[in-house]
């Protein structure tokens, strides 16, 4: 399959933290305007692209939001406080680099530890390389978010980012967009603040209504020295999620995905993640319920600035979520 990831290294540059992800937004918007029927974003931010048919209502999601940083305080010597914007694990920020929407970079410091269990959020802060309280809010302001800045390195057959999560689920989304010839009727919804609980999905779904839900997202992997034990690996395909923390998959679901996977002889791996959860665990409790599954992508160093994917396993993503959206007839 001939994938363009030049088109994913820019989507995982762009600055979108939960609740300020326009600009990627507008990324996808122009990508996709010339595949859609129509493409409008609602009152949160969720961009829905909409490709009309004559069968079941089916909703695509993918979160377009990044994990980030908000400033709290500025002290006098222009050092500043924040807070974590989604899952952000304190033991990896000291001596991060994160950038503010105007490319302003800064470099998260550390207070003096009498000993590591001493490590905590009130012990970080972000050196801008100012001088003064004054000077930083010519820069800077309270309220205002940063994300980590984390390059796109195109390996053989591994992609190294940061945003991965969940650029890589609105990449898979929209190579589909471009390849499918559903005759359904096609909400992709990039979506937005699912890093903080889901809140775009949840919405959107209300609002669509839809008959099924395919949400496309990273997950964790089994596979790196004396990891937490878990049955993913990258390079062994796309992930059917089992289970995680908002959402079982109904056995109906399941059966059919894995069943159109091995009928198209796509790899796959059955996913069954014990913390977290996805867009569709909000979708699938909308209004009275909504059938809903989830494709992921294994992910090596989740909420990091340096997150790995498989190009196999993206490969496969496309081609299942394409054979998915053709084939429900049976649903």
């Amino acid at each position: 399959m001939d994938l363009d990831f030049k088109m994913l290294e820019q989507l995982t540059q762009i600055f979108g933290p939960s609740g300020s992800e326009e600009l990627v937004s507008e990324f996808i918007s122009t990508q996709l305007r010339p595949y859609c029927d129509e493409l409008q974003t609602d009152t949160l931010g969720n961009l829905i692209v909409v490709r009309h048919g004559t069968g079941k209502k089916i909703m695509v999601a993918a979160h377009m939001d990044e994990i980030g940083l908000m400033i709290t305080h500025i002290d006098k010597d222009g050092f500043l406080r924040f807070t974590p914007l989604g899952g952000v694990h304190i033991r990896n920020l000291v001596g991060q680099r994160v950038k503010f929407r105007n490319g302003r970079v800064g470099t998260i410091g550390i207070e003096k530890l009498e000993k590591i269990t001493d490590l905590k959020l009130e012990k970080l802060y972000l050196d801008i390389g100012v001088l003064s309280r004054e000077e930083a809010e010519q820069v800077v302001h309270i309220g205002e978010m940063a994300v980590f800045v984390g390059d796109f390195v195109e390996l053989e057959s591994r992609i190294i980012a940061k945003a991965l999560d969940d650029r890589i689920g609105c990449f898979v989304a929209m190579e589909a967009l471009k390849r499918t010839r559903s005759t359904h009727e096609l909400a992709f919804v990039f979506t937005v603040q699912e890093e903080i609980g889901t809140r775009g999905a949840k919405t959107a779904a209300y609002a669509i209504e839809p008959d099924l839900a395919i949400a496309v997202d990273v997950t964790a992997s089994g596979d790196t020295p004396k990891s937490h034990v878990m049955a993913v690996k990258l390079g062994s395909g796309v992930g059917i999620k089992v289970f995680d923390r908002s959402m079982i998959t109904s056995p109906q679901i399941k059966r059919w995905m894995a069943a159109i996977a091995s009928e198209q002889k796509i790899p796959f791996q059955w996913e069954v993640l014990e913390y977290g959860g996805t867009d569709s665990g909000a979708i699938h409790l909308s209004r009275g319920g909504v059938p809903s599954g989830v494709l992921s992508i294994p992910t090596r160093y989740l909420h990091t600035p340096a997150e790995i994917v498989d190009k196999q396993d993206i490969e496969a993503a496309v081609e299942l979520l394409v054979a998915l959206l053709e084939q429900v007839t049976e649903l």
